[in-house]
C-alpha cells in the first residue's frame, strides 16, 4: 500500500535515504537509549532507526494511513508504534527515563511540538529534527536580531542549539515551497530558571506579541502600577537575552507586592 501526503497534516514525506542517514547519524553518540520518532510517515527515517541495536525505538503517528503502512512494513515495532497525536500524548506516563526525540516535523505544528518539548524538558534531553529553515533560523537567532522571538528565548533558556545542515525541497514528496533545516537541541545544565518560571513564560510571550512596542507598553497588563523607571522597560523584547528576561522577571516579581 502507498501513503498519500495530506495537506491538512502538513505532510511532506522525506524520500532521500542519504538525508535520513545524516539525521540518524546526529544521535549516534547520545547517552540516552530511548528514541522517539514523531510522525514517521512513510518510514524513511524509521528504516534507519530500527536498524540501530543500541536504542529502544518508538514511533508516534497520528495518520491512520501511515500507521497501517508502518505496521505492515515494520511488524517488529509492535506496540512501540503508537497511534496517537503527539501533541495530546502524555510522554511522562509512557517514558520514565531520559529520551531523544527525532523526526521530520510537520511545518504547520512545529512550534506546538517545541512547546510540548519544553513542557517535558526534564526528560527530553535531545531533539534532532527537520523543520522549515525560517523556523530553524529563528530558534537559533541571538538577541538583537529581527528573527529573535518567543521560541528563541524559551528554547535557548533550556537547550543549546546546533544548526546542522540545510535541506532543499526536492528531497520531499510533495516538495515544499521553502528550504528546510536540521537542528539539534541539547539540554543544557540549567535545571530551573533563577526566577518565577510561569511569570517568565508570560513575560516573554506578552513582550513578543507586541514586539514593536517597548516592554513598558507591551507588558502593561502585568505591570499595572509597578514602577517602570528602570531603563530595561524602554527596550524592545528582541533586545533582551535569556538572562535579560530572567532579570526582568525578577524585577517585576519583586515589586508585585510592594
Amino acid at each position: 500500500m502507498s501513503v498519500r501526503p495530506k495537506k491538512s497534516l502538513g505532510q511532506h514525506f522525506l524520500k532521500d535515504d542519504n538525508i535520513a542517514r545524516k539525521i540518524v547519524e546526529a544521535i549516534a553518540d547520545l547517552k540516552q537509549k530511548t528514541v522517539v520518532e514523531i510522525g514517521p510517515g512513510t518510514g524513511v527515517l524509521t528504516s534507519k532507526l530500527i536498524e540501530k541495536e543500541n536504542i529502544e525505538f518508538f514511533a508516534i503517528e497520528v495518520d491512520s494511513e501511515s500507521y497501517e503502512y508502518l505496521s505492515a512494513a515494520y511488524p517488529t515495532l509492535g506496540e512501540n508504534l503508537i497511534f496517537k497525536d503527539f501533541l495530546k500524548f502524555e510522554l511522562k506516563e509512557t517514558f520514565k527515563q531520559p529520551l531523544t526525540i527525532i523526526g521530520n516535523f510537520p511545518y504547520n505544528i512545529s512550534s506546538q511540538i517545541f512547546f510540548k518539548i519544553l513542557e517535558n524538558r526534564d526528560i527530553v534531553m535531545d531533539t534532532v529534527c527537520m523543520i522549515q529553515k525560517e523556523v530553524a533560523d529563528r530558534i537559533k537567532s541571538s538577541h538583537g536580531n529581527k528573527t529573535y522571538g518567543i521560541l528563541s528565548v524559551l528554547l535557548q533558556a533550556f537547550y543549546n542549539i546546533d544548526y546542522l545542515f540545510t535541506v532543499g525541497p526536492r528531497v520531499f514528496d510533495p516538495p515544499p515551497k521553502v528550504n528546510s533545516a536540521v537542528i539539534h537541541l541539547r539540554r543544557n545544565k540549567r535545571k530551573e530558571l533563577d526566577c518565577n518560571e510561569e511569570l517568565f513564560f508570560k513575560i516573554v510571550k506578552l513582550g513578543f506579541n507586541q514586539r514593536r512596542k517597548t516592554l513598558r507598553n507591551s507588558l502593561k497588563s502585568i505591570l499595572l502600577n509597578l514602577p517602570t523607571d528602570n531603563t530595561i522597560f524602554g527596550k524592545r523584547p528582541e533586545q533582551l537575552s535569556v538572562e535579560g528576561f530572567i532579570y526582568l522577571t525578577n524585577l517585576i516579581d519583586s515589586n508585585k507586592d510592594k
